[in-house]
């Protein structure tokens, strides 16, 4: 009896340390199926970070080969844990949680290098073609509410500026059977007036020419008091090449950092708002700003298929109108200097980037304080710190009848802007809203300097991490009443001081020669 109970727990107790072993090897089993997971995605993820970090191609090659390497030890590290060493159960969860930790880490940090490179393509890939908008604009008192009412309808237009454009929107509108009564004017001013005191019942402007309207006090309220009835578009050939220079990372260049007024994106030509020339030495590691005033009275100059009106004084604002590479030609004739690359600066789409960053922080000096700026009625600016969205940066940036200086300070002010932008850009913030910042930028900046050109020169200072010195210069003028070629009427300029124009070739000389901007006096 004895013998067959012992017989019997002994055949129980076998039974449940089978089916205990049994678990055990089904937990095993399970464990490392989930440690193979964990490892495949995990190296998959890295895998990713490293392909885009390879792309981007802004590393040295012996720091990319340090990084591949310690990602390469942490994953084997990794995976050998979850699959093989790691026994207990503290020890599996802490692998597992640094494995999440990565794989996460690696999949943001690999769309992060990925958004960058996105941008990089964005702002180096130049339009092959400018557009240009022209539209039919009547007043807003009037019963013409849509195109088809043109028919027989009286219109201005220019008779030597933007013909181009004028003749593609009657055209268009004559092939739907709508023949217009066209009236030719000498200048943009005549043609306004002609407009408002009844001569015409229409006429057609080129959206390019939209901000010099309005910049006209009789015409300010331009936007309010008419419509548009009938748009069309027209596109001519970008003539902005680059003049790269043999190595960028040992060669001096001179950059032209042109900031247009247009609503229409980086394909259309607008008013040269900001003209600046960044003058870059790489081996002394210096860079001169020399900014040149939107109203600086020049001898405008530009290639063939510009359609500038060559050689005609005008104010050096205008050239942009046909294009950067107008306003480019006009500068290096202005100088003395020859421009490698442009980089455009879209403002209107800086109001986006403002945002983006959280808004940026401005420092005005005793004596600029403005009650109400021009742009934003009710908003002003006080001395000292200010913090600014992107909509008050705007305005700030295109102030000039708060300031007895004018055009000279509405510069500094734009400087100001620009230098608010980068301090965000460049500091720790950026990570929070990263992804949205680079959408920004792709919209707001255009250059003609290569991919390769900016991945060399962040690859150079990676390497080097050296500090830059930054110089500036204005050239300088006296403000008149002289007549414009592009307006076809007299407007206020700034006539140009030769010796600061001088002053300013010299400074950019040396800078390029391998000296301070300073050492010339």
């Amino acid at each position: 009896m004895h013998t067959f109970v012992y017989a019997f727990f002994y055949f129980c107790s076998s039974i449940v340390k089978n089916e205990v072993l049994s678990m055990n090897e089904k937990k095993n089993v399970i464990s490392k199926i989930f440690g193979i997971l964990f490892s495949l995605v995990l190296v998959i993820s890295n895998i990713y970070c490293l392909y885009q970090l390879i792309q981007l191609n802004v590393l040295t090659s012996k720091l990319l080969l340090l990084v591949t390497i310690i990602i390469i030890l942490i994953d084997l590290i990794l995976v050998l844990l979850l699959c093989f060493m790691s026994k207990g159960v503290v020890s599996k969860i802490v692998c597992v949680i640094l494995s999440l930790l990565l794989t996460v880490g690696s999949c943001f940090g690999g769309y992060y290098i990925s958004k960058t490179g996105s941008l990089l393509t964005s702002i180096t890939s130049v339009t092959k073609h400018a557009k240009n908008t022209v539209s039919v604009v009547v007043k807003q008192s009037s019963d013409i509410k849509n195109k088809s009412q043109l028919n027989g309808v009286s219109v201005g237009t220019l008779r030597n500026i933007g013909t181009q454009g004028s003749k593609k929107a009657l055209k268009e509108l004559s092939n739907d059977g709508i023949v217009m009564e066209q009236k030719e004017y000498d200048s943009l001013s005549a043609l306004l007036e002609g407009f408002y005191n009844g001569e015409v019942e229409s006429i057609i402007i080129n959206e390019s020419s939209r901000s010099q309207i309005l910049d006209i006090e009789s015409y300010a309220d331009f936007d309010n008091n008419t419509r548009v009835v009938y748009q069309t578009s027209y596109k001519v050939e970008n003539t902005d090449k680059a003049k790269s220079v043999t190595d960028i990372t040992s060669k001096p260049f001179n950059v032209l950092i042109s900031g247009s007024d247009t609503r229409g994106g980086f394909d259309e030509n607008g008013r040269s708002d900001v003209i600046m020339i960044a003058t870059v030495n790489p081996k002394t590691h210096t860079i001169l700003l020399t900014s040149v005033p939107r109203d600086f009275y020049v001898t405008t100059a530009c290639d063939a298929g510009d359609g500038c009106m060559q050689g005609t004084l005008d104010k050096i604002t205008h050239t942009g109108i046909h294009g950067t590479n107008t306003t480019k030609r006009t500068v290096e004739q202005l100088l003395g200097i020859e421009i490698n690359y442009t980089f455009k600066v879209g403002f209107d789409a800086v109001t986006e980037l403002v945002n983006a960053v959280g808004g940026v922080d401005v420092t005005v000096a005793p004596g600029y304080a403005v009650s109400s700026l021009t742009a934003m009625s009710g908003f002003g600016v006080h001395e000292g710190v200010n913090h600014l969205n992107g909509e008050q940066a705007l305005a700030f940036a295109r102030e000039r009848y708060a300031y007895s200086e004018g055009d000279r300070q509405r510069t500094k002010n734009q400087q100001l802007v620009l230098m608010g932008i980068v301090d965000k850009v460049t500091s720790p913030s950026i990570i929070t809203n990263y992804s949205s910042i680079m959408d920004a930028m792709s919209n707001t900046f255009s250059t003609t300097m290569s991919n390769d050109e900016i991945s060399d020169l962040i690859k150079y200072q990676i390497n080097n991490n050296q500090k830059w010195t930054m110089e500036q210069y204005m050239v300088n003028g006296t403000g008149d009443t002289l007549m414009c070629a592009e307006l076809g009427d007299a407007a206020s300029v700034m006539v140009p001081d030769q010796s600061t124009v001088k002053m300013a070739k010299d400074k950019i000389n040396a800078v390029l020669a391998g000296k301070s901007s300073d050492s010339v006096k």
